[in-house]
C-alpha cells in the first residue's frame, strides 16, 4: 500500500511539471508566435523591416512602443534590415514566401520594383474596404506612390532637397544672408563672391552639390523636366531615358561651368564628407536633404540659412519631387495580418505620431494637420529652416515631373549618372556625358522590359 501511495504521487508530480512546462512555453510564444494567434496571447504579430539606423531607429522604435502600448489586438515588431539596397536585396529572396515581412520601408526608387514584384499588397485595397479618407495625407508626397489612380504604399519618411548656406559667409562677403540665390545666375554670382583664396590655395569654395543622383532628378525636375518617356513612367513603362535633354543640359552645364571657373567643389559621393565640409567652411552654400538640416544647425559653429532649390533663369519653378521612402505590404500572407498592419499604419499618419515624427526625425509629416501641433510650432521657433523646406513642398505643383519618375533601374541609373557628373570635373563635354548616361539607362531599360515580357 505504502508503495502504491508512493507511485501515485511521483505520477501526480510529474503531472505537474508537464503543466507547468506547458504554461511556460505558451507565455514565452505569446507574442511572439510566427502566426499571432499560438499561446496565451491573441494578438497579430507585424513583422516591420525597415531601414532606420542610429537616431532614427531610437525614434522610430518609440513611436513603435507607443503603438502597441496603445491596445492590446496587434504587437508590431521593428527589425533593421541594413540600407535600403541591402533589405530590398533580402526582400527579393523571402518575398511570397512565410519569411515575408508583413510589412517593410523601400525607398521611393524602389517604387517601379516593387509593384513588378507581384509580391506585394497595394494599400488601396484597404483604403476602400476601410472609406479611409486620403486627402489627409500631404498630395504632394502620396503622388508618388500613386499609379493610375491606386495607392500602392503608405508615405512614411519623406524628404526633399535644400539649398543650405553660411550667413556669416554671405555677410563677410557683402551678399544679404535672407536673400538666397533663387536662379541659376543668381548662384554663379554668389558663388563667385563667396569663393576665397589663401597662398595660392582656394580656402572657402562657393557651391558644391553631392555626387548623387537623386539631386540632379530634383534639378531637373524643378524645370519641368522628365527622366524617361511616357510621362516618366506614368503612362505606361518607359522605354527611353529623356534626362539628357536641354532641361538636364542645363544642370550639367551649370555644374560644369562652375568647376572650371573654380566656385565649385568636388565633395565626391560621401554625405558625412559634405556636410564636414559645409560646417568647417570649405563650401559656404551646398544642396541638402532637408531631414539634414536640423543637425546642420546644431552642429555648425555660424547661422544656417535654407532656401528653394534655384532655377535656370529663363524658367518657371515647378517644385521638387519627393525622397526618402514608404511603407509596404506583403501578399501572400494572412488578411488577418494584413488588417493588422493596415491599422499600425493608419496610427502612423495621426497628426500626433507625425508631429513627433517630424519634430524628432527632420522629415515632413505625411499628415499636414500635424504642423498645427504645438510640438511643431514650437520646434518651427526653433529652427525656421525646417518651414522653409515644408512651404518648397507645399508649393510645389502636381505634375508627372515633380511626381517621379517610375523605373524598375533605378538605382543602376542613377550609379549612370553618378559616372556622368564625375566626368564633369574630367574635363568631359557635359553633353556627351549625359548622352553616354542616357545610353546606359536605355540598355538598362531594354534588358528590365525584357524580363516583364514588354
Amino acid at each position: 500500500m505504502k508503495k502504491l501511495l508512493i507511485l501515485i504521487t511521483s505520477l501526480f508530480l510529474i503531472f505537474l511539471g508537464a503543466c507547468s512546462s506547458t504554461d511556460s512555453n505558451s507565455d514565452v510564444k505569446g507574442d511572439g508566435a510566427d502566426n499571432g494567434k499560438e499561446g496565451t496571447s491573441s494578438k497579430q504579430e507585424v513583422v516591420f523591416w525597415h531601414a532606420m539606423s542610429g537616431d532614427l531607429e531610437t525614434v522610430l522604435n518609440d513611436i513603435v512602443t507607443d503603438f502597441n502600448e496603445s491596445q492590446e489586438n496587434i504587437e508590431v515588431k521593428p527589425i533593421f534590415q541594413g540600407t535600403y539596397e541591402e533589405s530590398l536585396t533580402k526582400f527579393n529572396s523571402v518575398a511570397g514566401t512565410k519569411d515575408a515581412p508583413t510589412i517593410m520601408q523601400v525607398f521611393e526608387v524602389g517604387t517601379k520594383y516593387m509593384i513588378d514584384s507581384g509580391k506585394i499588397q497595394p494599400v488601396q485595397k484597404f483604403i476602400d474596404e476601410d472609406k479611409y479618407d486620403t486627402s489627409q495625407w500631404e498630395e504632394n508626397i502620396s503622388n508618388y506612390y500613386t499609379v493610375d489612380g491606386e495607392q500602392y504604399s503608405m508615405p512614411f519618411n519623406s524628404s526633399t532637397p535644400i539649398l543650405i548656406y553660411n550667413k556669416d559667409a554671405f555677410k563677410e562677403a557683402g551678399l544679404d544672408p535672407e536673400k538666397a540665390p533663387l536662379t541659376y545666375s543668381e548662384l554663379k554670382d554668389a558663388a563667385k563672391k563667396l569663393t576665397k583664396a589663401e597662398g595660392g590655395e582656394t580656402s572657402q569654395y562657393g557651391f558644391s552639390i553631392l555626387n548623387y543622383g537623386w539631386f540632379f532628378e530634383e534639378m531637373l525636375a524643378e524645370q519641368g523636366g522628365h527622366y524617361v518617356d511616357n510621362e516618366n513612367g506614368r503612362k505606361g513603362n518607359a522605354e527611353k531615358a529623356t534626362f539628357n535633354d536641354e532641361k538636364g543640359l542645363n544642370v550639367f552645364n551649370l555644374i560644369s561651368e562652375m568647376h572650371k571657373d573654380g566656385t565649385f567643389y568636388n565633395v565626391g559621393q560621401n554625405w558625412d564628407d559634405m556636410r564636414a565640409a559645409f560646417q568647417s567652411g570649405k563650401i559656404a552654400m551646398y544642396l541638402d536633404s532637408s531631414a539634414g538640416i536640423k543637425a546642420m544647425v546644431d552642429n555648425s559653429d555660424f547661422e544656417v540659412g535654407a532656401a528653394y532649390l534655384p532655377i535656370p533663369d529663363d524658367s518657371e519653378r515647378e517644385g521638387v519631387i519627393i525622397g526618402g521612402a514608404s511603407i509596404w505590404m506583403s501578399s501572400g500572407i494572412e488578411e488577418e495580418k494584413q488588417k493588422a498592419a493596415w491599422e499600425f499604419m493608419k496610427y502612423l499618419t495621426t497628426p500626433e505620431v507625425q508631429a513627433e515624427w517630424h519634430v524628432k526625425s527632420g522629415y515632413f509629416a505625411i499628415n499636414p494637420a500635424a504642423y498645427e501641433q504645438d510640438i511643431v510650432k514650437e520646434e518651427w521657433e526653433k529652427y525656421p529652416q525646417l518651414k522653409v523646406t515644408v512651404d518648397q513642398l507645399a508649393e510645389t505643383k502636381k505634375s508627372t515631373a515633380t511626381q517621379g519618375a517610375l523605373i524598375s533601374v533605378f538605382p543602376e541609373s542613377r550609379q549612370k549618372v553618378v559616372t556622368a557628373m564625375e566626368n564633369l570635373y574630367q574635363g568631359m563635354d557635359p553633353k556627351e556625358a549625359l548622352d553616354q548616361a542616357a545610353e546606359e539607362t536605355n540598355r538598362a531599360l531594354e534588358v528590365a522590359n525584357k524580363k516583364q515580357g514588354n
